[in-house]
């Protein structure tokens, strides 16, 4: 059984290359990860997890992270990405992280995510404690992509 995360990092990137696949690459390495293996998780935040401003990553490693990107090959265009952790006043109960992305100006994609964990924990029945957000703006030039993501780890 693999363990259960008891930190988050929020991070975020933008990158511009020939491909969109390489624009993603150089997105992961501004936001810091682009040496990992990023395992794309669904958006719970293990109870009682707290937040980290940066966590030591092991190059290679599996990597849990709730994440969005978004690509572009529209020169000129604005794309953003951004995620938005919510955690409950009950320290026993997990939290819920939520992800987007558009090709709208960040302020839009940014509070559309803090809506969307605001509203989770509403249908949930939980009391919200603390809300943290994490997003970036990219316009692309010529192929671009931006990350945005909620790293899962270990103190």
């Amino acid at each position: 059984m693999v363990p259960t995360p008891n930190t988050f990092c929020l991070v975020k990137g933008a990158g511009e290359a020939r491909t969109r696949l390489n624009a993603f690459d150089k997105a992961l390495l501004a936001a810091g990860i682009g040496d990992t293996n990023i395992v794309r998780m669904s958006s719970i935040v293990p109870p009682s997890a707290r937040r980290v401003d940066t966590v030591d990553l092991p190059k290679g490693g599996l990597i849990p992270t709730a994440y969005a990107h978004i690509d572009s090959e529209t020169s000129g265009e604005i794309i953003s990405a951004a995620v938005a952790v919510a955690l409950p006043e009950d320290p026993s109960l997990p939290g819920v992280i939520m992800e987007h992305e558009d090709t709208q100006p960040l302020s839009v994609v940014e509070n559309k995510v803090r809506q969307m964990a605001e509203d989770a924990f509403t249908y949930r029945n939980r009391t919200l404690k603390d809300l943290f957000s994490i997003g970036i703006e990219y316009q692309v030039n010529k192929c671009g992509a931006v990350f945005a993501g909620a790293v899962l780890w270990y103190e």
